[in-house]
């Protein structure tokens, strides 16, 4: 092997299995395609922190070498990088590590937690409050309450990778937040406690998706500045029979969240048209 070739297998020890030497997990043998294989190789090393955010990655000259390919699959390799926002490059300096820019399916209804977990995000919550209100005319509606009712209301600040990301603040009925308080939120999220612990199978939600204006409070919980454009969701989740269960108002930073649907297109038959 020339030495160009052994400098940038040493470089790329960062995104490679300490258990097998620093040697990329490159199998010929695999179905897998060979820029496939690449690409998850760099995609674990980035979600497990050995490549930090705004890192500069190995140079396209440097993977070849180190795996032995082309320079068309390590390209194939970075642009799918690329698109699920892990890396950006900068024109004539190369590729550099994103910062995590989590994202989550509509398709599916689950927690933040559960959702990033299997993402391979380390993630976690703090408990801001937790309090018996009188729920507000449009907490009531949502949740179907009859008058003087009373709701729980939970604020937690999640953490995505150690760094915040979304202020949530939960609305359910009373009889349902009392029994919530007493379980370990920071660690667990409240769609697998009603369904594991509680007996309650959920349904489906309804969510709108809009923007805010993060004033100073939610700014200093986020670490963004003051006035910085915030991803603000509402979302009403229900069990399987349809009934309300949980409310939400979610504030997610822009810079750090997305998410993403499949939208798959109904024909229009000839005779509509």
């Amino acid at each position: 092997m020339s030495k160009g070739a052994l400098a940038a297998r040493k470089s790329l020890t960062l995104v490679t299995a300490p258990e097998l030497g620093g040697e990329p997990r490159i199998k010929l043998s695999s179905p897998q395609p060979l820029y496939t294989q690449i690409k998850e190789i760099l995609r674990a090393r980035i979600l497990d922190g050995s490549y930090q955010p705004h890192q500069q990655m190995p140079s396209e000259s440097e993977m070849m070498a180190a795996f032995d390919v082309s320079r068309i699959t390590v390209r194939q390799a970075l642009n799918d990088l690329q698109n699920e926002g892990l890396i950006f490059r900068i024109h004539g300096k190369g590729s550099f590590v994103s910062k995590p820019k989590a994202f989550q399916d509509l398709g599916r209804l689950q927690g933040f937690g559960e959702a990033m977990r299997q993402m391979g995000y380390e993630t976690f919550a703090r408990v801001l409050a937790i309090k018996t209100v009188t729920p507000s005319p449009q907490v009531a509606e949502k949740l179907h309450l009859p008058k003087r009712a009373k709701v729980t209301e939970l604020q937690r600040l999640r953490f995505l990778n150690r760094e915040p990301i979304s202020l949530d603040v939960t609305y359910v009925p009373s009889s349902i937040g009392q029994r919530l308080a007493k379980e370990d939120l920071a660690a667990r999220d409240i769609f697998v406690i009603l369904e594991n612990d509680y007996g309650l199978a959920l349904g489906h939600a309804e969510l709108q998706i809009g923007s805010t204006l993060a004033d100073e409070m939610l700014a200093a919980q986020l670490k963004v500045e003051a006035g910085s454009p915030v991803l603000f969701i509402e979302r009403t989740t229900h069990t399987a029979d349809g009934a309300p269960i949980d409310y939400e108002h979610l504030y997610y930073r822009g810079d750090a969240f997305q998410y993403k649907v499949r939208v798959d297109r109904v024909p229009v038959s000839e005779r509509a048209s």
